[in-house]
């Protein structure tokens, strides 16, 4: 099987996303689809969000990503059939597929930041080697509004195009960094966490879908009140690049025969097979938080 064929298996063509996304993707690095969920589905996952976090408390994330100042899960297809939804949302996986070509998720992390955390220094989630050398796509899956008092994402348009500005050490992969150019150089700030000229609060309602390039500049900001802010990030990758969770290593018999065909092609949770090709294996652990 290959992307394409998936795709079209599952009645996703390239018109889900339109030419005015594709527009804002390369542009600007970024989308909004709104109502991608139904009020049901939410109502569902964030009962789930729920039930799952008071199972696992202060250990949530621990598959991925401990993370102080917020409530996270991750390995969530594993533990309930309640986000099945997302992996089956025409605009993110089109948009995905015109991104990166052949893909495959690469994670998904449930996260709702505590009051008075969140804030993050303005950083990419990876590298990349060249211009349009990119890695990931995030989908930002809001399980409830995100407002100007819960802590926006911070994004800079069109950073994406700009040189890779403070990546996680655990996503740097085999990326060896390189001198920055005197124009390059020029646009990073002496202070990350200072506001930045241009830069954009996005807000959106529950059920919306904020589709990233991942190599866009953003960072988290302090969430201000009580409100849950629960997002399902849901990213994916390069089929040549390592998965964030390996699903295949946390694969349970449940989720394997759910799936369909497909999916399980998505998830990357058929056993691998002689002519599979070769992966490129980081250097370094590739377990770490994405915001």
């Amino acid at each position: 099987m290959y992307t394409k064929q998936a795709l079209h298996n599952l009645g996703i063509s390239a018109g889900a996303v339109s030419a005015r996304q594709k527009e804002q993707l390369d542009r600007d690095g970024y989308f909004v689809v709104n109502d991608a969920l139904s009020a049901s589905e939410l109502s569902a996952m964030r009962d789930e969000f729920e039930r799952i976090h008071a199972a696992e408390k202060d250990q949530g994330g621990h598959e991925v990503h401990v993370e102080p100042g917020a409530r996270r899960i991750s390995n969530i297809f594993n533990k309930t059939n309640a986000f099945d939804k997302c992996l089956n949302l025409p605009p993110v996986l089109a948009a995905a597929h015109y991104l990166l070509g052949e893909i495959k998720v690469h994670g998904a992390n449930l996260r709702d930041p505590v009051k008075g955390y969140g804030q993050q220094s303005l950083h990419v989630d990876v590298p990349k080697i060249f211009d349009e050398d990119w890695w990931v796509i995030n989908a930002m899956i809001m399980l409830d509004d995100m407002t100007l008092e819960n802590g926006p994402t911070r994004i800079i348009p069109g950073s994406q195009h700009w040189a890779p500005i403070n990546v996680p050490y655990v996503n740097q992969g085999d990326w060896e960094p390189t001198p920055l150019s005197p124009e390059d150089a020029a646009r990073v700030p002496k202070d990350l966490d200072a506001p930045y000229p241009g830069e954009l609060l996005v807000t959106a309602k529950a059920g919306a879908a904020i589709i990233c390039n991942s190599s866009m500049w953003h960072s988290g900001t302090r969430k201000n009140s009580d409100a849950h802010r629960r997002m399902l990030h849901l990213t994916y990758t390069r089929r040549d690049l390592p998965q964030q969770l390996v699903q295949l290593d946390h694969l349970t018999p449940d989720l394997y025969h759910r799936m369909s065909p497909e999916h399980r092609y998505l998830l990357e949770i058929e056993p691998p097979k002689s002519g599979d090709g070769i992966l490129r294996q980081p250097k370094r652990d590739h377990k770490g938080w994405w915001n």
